[in-house]
């Protein structure tokens, strides 16, 4: 070799870490990371290592609403900070597994039968561990109940979920995921699959299971109508870490995982992502490359590429767990930052016919990270020209995206794990949940709460409070017409003529809802009216 190719050997042999423990390595190779960095930094990690550690003993992280982080528990309860809570967590995993293995073993079943599916109605968190889980490990064949999910509230996507279930709803299992049981999007689902399972005369409650707060809205309707079973989801688990709680592990094993595995992998994961040094800390390694690939500013995207089928969801989890948590104004010391990183992301080798060209020649505004996947698949190789798999091309896609990304001073870092499987699930899902915590100690910010959400739920009630008031309004007309000016005059004001507008531009592609209009070529000069 010359100099230039025994200094590249050199440099990857020194960014690639290899955790036995969990399977997994980290390669660093493809992005720099200096001295320089590294001692800026050490000062902050020290004191990250030391608020994580603050956090897992029960310190109050998410101030607004005050209360505890404690998704760590769910992995070791032994880490709990009290006796109730580490009862709670046990009993809960105990009652998963009885409750899983009734439904499989046929001692609870639908109205007309053992359950073939299940469906679960969930937003944001609530769902998207759980597709991921399901997409990751599922399996229509061994599959012991066909995942199906409500995870928005567009009448059109819940109306095709059911459409596919019709057949089948009486052997369907509805599992209704939200912790104060008034989150609108899954209230909406819950009330679309009540009417479906009424319209085919069948008892929804005695198919109904909540995942919720004690003595929460949905908890008292759940007593109430008597429904199968609840589990309760505690305050101290956030929607984005919730996949190691009921949330997650309840579909999971449902489906027929091993969730024992997967709390095995991010146990692992967790004890690895406590060591104190940062070489020796997948996470804190994770948090480094992203403060020196944005500057501490989120100033390049993250882009997850994942070289596997499985795992195309990961890209879609990742954006929740990273730009709500990261995503935020102001800091721990009231002053404006707008921290953030953005994440999106495809598949391997799906991203080369996609943006990889991009990636390569455009903007220099991310950093990418691959997640390489070494086994192939569970059967024999199939040889699709001599001495070649379908395996040795992905590879082949994988590492030359890598190296042509590079050869054009494109940063990259490698997470590679042996196989897709509960337990490198629960691995990976642990390491991500770390290096937010960790990064978000680095760049000051409180990365467990979301005040950001709340305003948007809070914008979105002013938008029905609106379309309330134009209903009642053109119903006391009605048949009388008015153009959009005329109606906000009326509503409260010019401030009111936009969400106005695009109210009576829905409804009117809605004609059962009574509002109708001129269609004047001036779409602002249109006149609408209430036809009863």
């Amino acid at each position: 070799m010359n100099s230039s190719e025994t200094q590249a050997w050199r440099q990857f042999q020194e960014g690639y870490k290899f955790f036995p423990s969990t399977k997994l390595a980290i390669d660093l190779s493809a992005i720099r990371i200096t001295d320089v960095h590294r001692a800026a930094l050490m000062p902050r990690f020290e004191a990250a290592f030391q608020a994580m550690s603050a956090l897992e003993s029960g310190a109050v992280a998410n101030l607004d609403e005050n209360r505890r982080v404690g998704h760590y528990w769910l992995r070791n309860p032994a880490l709990a900070p009290d006796a109730v809570t580490r009862a709670a967590i046990v009993e809960t995993l105990h009652a998963i597994h009885a409750f899983s293995e009734d439904v499989h073993c046929h001692r609870i079943q639908g109205a007309n039968g053992p359950f073939r599916n299940f469906l679960l109605i969930g937003i944001g968190g609530s769902a998207l561990g759980p597709q991921l889980v399901a997409h990751a490990l599922g399996d229509p064949a061994t599959d012991r109940l066909k995942p199906h999910f409500f995870d928005n509230t567009d009448p059109d996507g819940m109306e095709r979920v059911l459409g596919s279930l019709r057949a089948e709803l009486g052997q369907t299992l509805v599992l209704v995921v939200s912790k104060s049981g008034s989150t609108k999007e899954t209230s909406n689902g819950m009330t679309e699959a009540r009417r479906a399972f009424e319209s085919a005369k069948l008892n929804f409650s005695a198919h109904a299971v909540a995942v919720t707060g004690v003595d929460s809205k949905l908890d008292r309707l759940a007593i109430k109508e008597g429904w199968i079973r609840r589990f309760e989801m505690w305050d101290w688990v956030g929607g984005r870490t919730s996949e190691t709680s009921a949330v997650g592990l309840l579909p999971a094993a449902l489906q027929g995982f091993d969730i024992n595995a997967m709390l095995q992998g991010a146990a692992a994961m967790d004890e690895l992502t406590r060591r104190p040094h940062v070489e020796e800390n997948p996470a804190a390694l994770l948090a480094l490359v992203w403060h020196v690939a944005g500057g501490g500013q989120g100033l390049k995207d993250m882009v997850i590429l994942p070289y596997k089928d499985r795992l195309e969801l990961m890209s879609r989890y990742l954006q929740q767990l990273v730009m709500e948590s990261l995503g935020k104004e102001f800091d721990l010391s009231g002053q404006k930052v707008n921290q953030g990183i953005a994440v999106y992301g495809n598949k391997g080798s799906t991203d080369q016919h996609a943006y990889i060209q991009q990636l390569r020649d455009g903007l220099h505004n991310f950093f990418v990270t691959f997640i390489e996947v070494l086994k192939d698949r569970s059967g024999p190789d199939i040889w699709v020209s001599e001495g070649t798999t379908s395996g040795d091309y992905l590879q082949g896609f994988f590492l030359g995206t890598r190296s042509a990304l590079r050869s054009n001073g494109r940063e990259s870092i490698t997470i590679t794990i042996d196989e897709v499987s509960a337990f490198s699930i629960g691995v990976l899902i642990a390491l991500f949940e770390r290096a937010v915590g960790l990064y978000a100690q680095l760049i000051n910010i409180n990365a467990y709460h979301q005040p950001g959400v709340e305003a948007g739920k809070i914008a979105a009630e002013a938008v029905i409070s609106a379309q309330h008031d134009l209903f009642a309004f053109l119903k006391t007309h009605a048949g009388t017409q008015f153009t959009i000016e005329e109606l906000a005059e009326k509503l409260g004001g010019i401030t009111r003529a936009e969400t106005l507008f695009k109210l009576c531009q829905r409804l009117l592609r809605n004609p059962h809802r009574g509002i109708r209009s001129d269609w004047a070529e001036n779409p602002f000069m249109s006149k609408y009216w209430f036809e009863s």
